[in-house]
């Protein structure tokens, strides 16, 4: 099927994403989610985590339009042209994070993160967390603000703000970074095959108190926080040519 031939409009909630969605669809059309060949998703990077979420039911790839603030995931705004853009458009798949994180009254809480899972302190004490890589200790005690594991995507946001590195798309690479890390004090993370398994325990949890985020799905009261990249779920994301993941990561180095 032709990609611009079943087009599904989303809009965030905010007055310039939803005035663009009524325009755009009076001019594409807007069919059914479920009937959708490509999804048109208007809004910043939060909205187009949310709808990557919320459509994996469905088999079509995903094209936000910058209607927020930063827009790294998404592309230019314009009203004109946009059959043919969508038809020339770059598609790049990513797998996201799926993190298991057992709670302190012994609730498992099963998510799934495009960008990061983090860890966070709950309370006005520093965080204590003991690392283990595929099984093995790699870490007896960090004693931080948090920690988190960030896909490539991902390493552009908080990833990047807490100083981690930049991920190349393609690299089978996660990054490991802590935040404020007091002991070890200049620890800054590390790098991992996307295939290993990393798991975080809480020392203390009721003393020092931690929650766990996996794109804004927060659990609190972590014990134990577990993270591996899920190959079987697979994201669809559209690029103008020359603008896709790979191009916004490098130029994201150079800025």
């Amino acid at each position: 099927m032709p990609r611009a031939k079943n087009v599904t409009i989303l809009a965030s909630d905010t007055q310039e994403a939803q005035a663009a969605a009524a325009r755009l669809t009076e001019r594409y059309g807007n069919v059914p989610l479920e009937e959708a060949s490509v999804i048109v998703a208007l809004g910043g990077d939060g909205f187009m985590l949310e709808t990557l979420h919320g459509t994996m039911h469905v088999d079509a790839p995903v094209y936000g339009m910058n209607r927020g603030t930063v827009g790294f995931l998404m592309n230019d705004y314009r009203e004109t042209g946009l059959t043919a853009r969508l038809a020339r458009a770059e598609e790049a798949v990513i797998h996201p994070l799926r993190m298991t994180a057992t709670r302190t009254d012994g609730e498992v809480v099963d998510a799934l993160a495009i960008n990061e899972v983090s860890l966070l302190r709950a309370g006005p004490q520093a965080a204590r967390l003991r690392i283990s890589v595929d099984g093995r200790v790699r870490m007896e005690e960090l004693v931080c603000d948090g920690a988190l594991v960030s896909t490539p995507a991902g390493s552009t946001a908080y990833n990047y703000s807490a100083h981690g590195p930049i991920v190349p798309i393609g690299s089978g690479v996660l990054a490991l970074t802590a935040m404020a890390a007091f002991r070890p004090r200049r620890w800054r993370g590390a790098l991992l095959p996307q295939v290993a398994s990393v798991r975080f325990e809480v020392i203390d949890p009721v003393k020092r108190p931690m929650m766990a985020e996996a794109d804004g799905h927060s659990v609190s009261d972590v014990a134990v926080v577990e993270v591996v990249s899920d190959s079987s779920v697979s994201h669809r994301l559209l690029f103008d040519p020359g603008h896709g993941l790979e191009e916004r990561l490098l130029r994201e180095q150079f800025t």
